[in-house]
C-alpha cells in the first residue's frame, strides 16, 4: 500500500516531472539525472523536516507556510521564464573540469530548489508516513526512517526515468526545430501554471 500510494503521487504531473523532461531534452540525459540527485536530496530533507514536526510549524506560525509558498512559487516563475528563453543549464560536457562542475552543481541544486521550496512536498511526507506506522511493530523513529529512505529511492527510481524520457524526447526533437521550439514553450508554460497555482495553495 505504501508503494502504491507513492507511485500514485510520482506519476501524476508536477514541477518535478516537467523540470526533468524539459531538463533532459534541452540538456540531455546527464544534466537530467542531476536535477533527480537534487530532487532526492530535497525528499530526504522533507522526511527530516516532517520527523522533526515542521509542518506543526507551519500551524503554529501560519507565516512560515506562506513564506515557503510565495519563495516555491517564485522560482518556478523564473524556471519557466528561463525555459521560455533559452537553456535553463550549462551544457554539462562543457570543456573544463571547473565548467563540468559548476554544471553539475546547479543542476543539482535545481532540483533540489525545485522541490524543498514547495510546502505541499513537506505536508504530503507528514501526512503519509505516519499513516503507515505502528507503534507495536517496533522503535517508531526506525519505521519513519525506514518509510524515509524507500519514499526517497522510490522518487529517485522514478524521476530517473522522467530523466531518461527526457533525454530520448530531446534526441527525437532534434530532427525539428520547430517541435522542439514548441516543446520549449509548453514546459515552460507548465513551470508558470505551477507557480502561479501555488500562489493560490491554502495550508489545511
Amino acid at each position: 500500500m505504501f508503494f502504491l500510494a507513492l507511485a500514485v503521487v510520482y506519476l501524476l504531473p508536477g514541477p518535478d516531472m516537467i523540470l526533468l523532461l524539459q531538463t533532459g531534452a534541452r540538456q540531455g540525459k546527464a544534466a537530467a539525472l542531476a536535477t533527480a540527485i537534487g530532487l532526492a536530496i530535497a525528499r530526504g530533507c522533507h522526511v527530516a523536516l516532517a520527523a522533526l514536526g515542521l509542518a506543526t510549524l507551519f500551524k503554529a506560525a501560519p507565516w512560515t507556510f506562506e513564506v515557503v509558498r510565495l519563495a516555491g512559487a517564485a522560482y518556478l516563475l523564473w524556471l519557466g521564464i528561463q525555459c521560455l528563453r533559452s537553456n535553463m543549464l550549462p551544457n554539462l560536457n562543457a570543456n573544463g573540469t571547473a565548467a563540468a562542475k559548476l554544471a553539475w552543481r546547479g543542476a543539482i541544486q535545481r532540483g533540489l530548489l525545485t522541490n524543498l521550496l514547495n510546502p505541499k512536498a513537506l505536508l504530503f511526507c507528514s501526512v503519509l508516513l505516519p499513516q503507515f506506522i505502528n507503534p507495536q511493530a517496533g522503535p517508531v523513529l526506525t519505521q519513519f526512517a525506514t518509510l524515509g529512505v524507500l519514499l526517497v529511492v522510490a522518487g529517485l527510481l522514478f524521476d530517473s526515468g522522467y530523466a531518461l524520457i527526457g533525454a530520448w524526447l530531446g534526441r527525437w526533437l532534434e530532427r525539428s526545430p520547430s517541435a522542439r521550439r514548441v516543446q520549449q514553450w509548453l514546459f515552460g508554460s507548465l513551470l508558470i501554471g505551477f507557480a502561479l497555482r501555488l500562489t493560490f495553495v491554502q495550508q489545511v
